[in-house]
């Protein structure tokens, strides 16, 4: 009974080590032999999308340094949001919405914000998706959100979103 549960021990210990999802290397599905292949065709069955990685694409972008006069926290981070980035080389695109989101970092009187914003065409989302921004702030740029999440818009749709972060 040793042996047994010994061995048994052993086997859940090594898979324990292995990562599920990993899916790189050689290997064979089972079905006929053939081997495992991804593609780079949009649809196809084996199509495996670019990895992203949010907060290390913004780490890269430097954010943007404002100054202003404005001392009340909705006045400020209406000042973050009119100068977060809102092209794919100021910003890092955020897909998932009907509209091109673009995820900035900006630096308002030393208080850096993260600034989600639609393209400068003027496009407008839903607030609740300001929201899912605040709740999911550490998610996308790395930082706790150390404050309320601000919103430009109206009671409905909002064309960006600004929370203050603390990086520290």
């Amino acid at each position: 009974m040793k042996k047994i549960l010994f061995s048994t021990m052993t086997v859940l210990a090594l898979a324990a080590c292995e990562d599920p999802y990993d899916r790189e290397g050689v290997g064979f599905t089972g079905i006929d032999g053939e081997p495992r292949t991804i593609s780079d065709v949009q649809g196809a069955a084996a199509f495996l999308p670019p990895a992203t990685n949010v907060p290390a694409e913004l780490a890269v972008l430097p954010p943007v340094v404002v100054t202003t006069d404005q001392t009340e926290a909705e006045k400020v981070a209406r000042v973050a949001i009119d100068n977060g980035g809102s092209s794919d080389t100021s910003a890092v695109p955020v897909s998932g919405a009907e509209t091109n989101m673009y995820l900035s970092t900006v630096n308002v009187n030393g208080t850096l914000y993260g600034v989600l914003r639609t393209a400068s065409n003027g496009g407008k989302v839903d607030n609740s998706i300001g929201a899912s921004f605040g709740r999911n702030a550490e998610q996308f740029t790395g930082c706790l959100p150390a404050g309320d999440v601000y919103r430009k818009g109206s009671s409905s749709k909002s064309s960006g979103f600004a929370v203050a972060l603390d990086c520290s």
